[in-house]
């Protein structure tokens, strides 16, 4: 696919305006969701303890025993991001900056965990610190209490129920969508398949996405959203960004007002302010078919 003018290729969904894919993105072709992954292990958590797999108050060391037993974090206080964990893990000397979770293998996620109670920097509920490597360590905790592999777990708990595809951690290469350097070449996507796919590595059709956030923020299918989606009022949201890409998820819960943006390029910041624009948008449109009304009648 062509990038078209230079521009960042985009596309928006939303529930007032017609879903568009412009300057060379598309609604169907596979893109990396980045943090946006956090919203679908978060609900994962919420699915299992409806199941009486965990429970959602457990600690983390209940199903890693490799965890210090001194770790008092619980599944709860990573989902909301109170667990006190760095918000990255220590990541090997030869880490590639190109590609930075590439060296974060098993082998250096059991040694994190053996040390978990070094890398809590605040007492567990004491504070909100947004952690990738919180999600980590959720995501290999329900694998355990599972017994199944992060995405087997997402597919039978979430997407199944949701009848929802077109998410996966390992897309077909053919239908995938990258962002491109500066002679228009495809560059390789981060490694994110390893422990870290739990936080930032499940990739998605705009179109499923899309789905996704309306069944879990407009119609509740699941009940109650996880606690990993942001809060600001009435408002909940998510973003996530990846050297590439860059999305924007939000919605008033109880409305047909929500939004999905995602972009290859540019700065993950205008992501969210076109999100938030056409969620504005959609706001004041009752607001001026009333005045239009008004004037009809008048």
């Amino acid at each position: 696919m062509k990038w078209i003018g230079g521009r960042a290729p985009q596309c928006a969904l939303g529930g007032s305006i017609e879903p568009r894919a412009e300057n060379g993105h598309a609604l169907d072709a596979y893109v990396e969701m980045g943090s946006l992954t956090k919203v679908v292990t978060g609900t994962l958590l919420m699915q299992m303890v409806r199941a009486e797999l965990v429970g959602i108050d457990d600690q983390v060391a209940r199903w890693l025993p490799m965890v210090p037993g001194e770790t008092k974090t619980t599944l709860r206080q990573l989902a909301e991001h109170t667990s006190g964990l760095s918000r990255l893990p220590k990541l090997p000397a030869h880490t590639d900056p190109r590609d930075p979770y590439a060296a974060f293998g098993a082998e250096e996620f059991i040694q994190v965990l053996h040390r978990l109670d070094e890398l809590t920097e605040r007492p567990p509920g004491a504070a909100t610190v947004y952690s990738n490597l919180g999600y980590a360590v959720l995501g290999a905790a329900l694998e355990a209490a599972g017994k199944a592999q992060y995405e087997d777990l997402v597919h039978r708990y979430v997407l199944a129920p949701l009848v929802i595809d077109e998410i996966t951690a390992h897309p077909a290469e053919d239908r995938v969508l990258t962002g491109r350097d500066w002679r228009g070449r495809p560059r390789a996507p981060w490694t994110m398949d390893g422990p870290i796919l739990p936080a930032g590595g499940l990739w998605a059709t705009p179109r499923a996405a899309a789905a996704l956030v309306t069944a879990l923020l407009v119609d509740r299918a699941l009940g109650e959203p996880a606690p990993s989606w942001q809060i600001a009022g009435e408002l909940r949201w998510h973003n996530g960004a990846t050297r590439d890409a860059s999305v924007f998820a939000a919605a008033f819960p109880g409305t047909t007002d929500w939004v999905l943006v995602h972009r290859l390029g540019g700065r993950p910041v205008r992501t969210d302010s076109e999100g938030l624009d056409l969620l504005a948008a959609a706001r004041k449109a009752p607001e001026r078919e009333d005045a239009k009304d008004k004037d009809r009648a008048s």
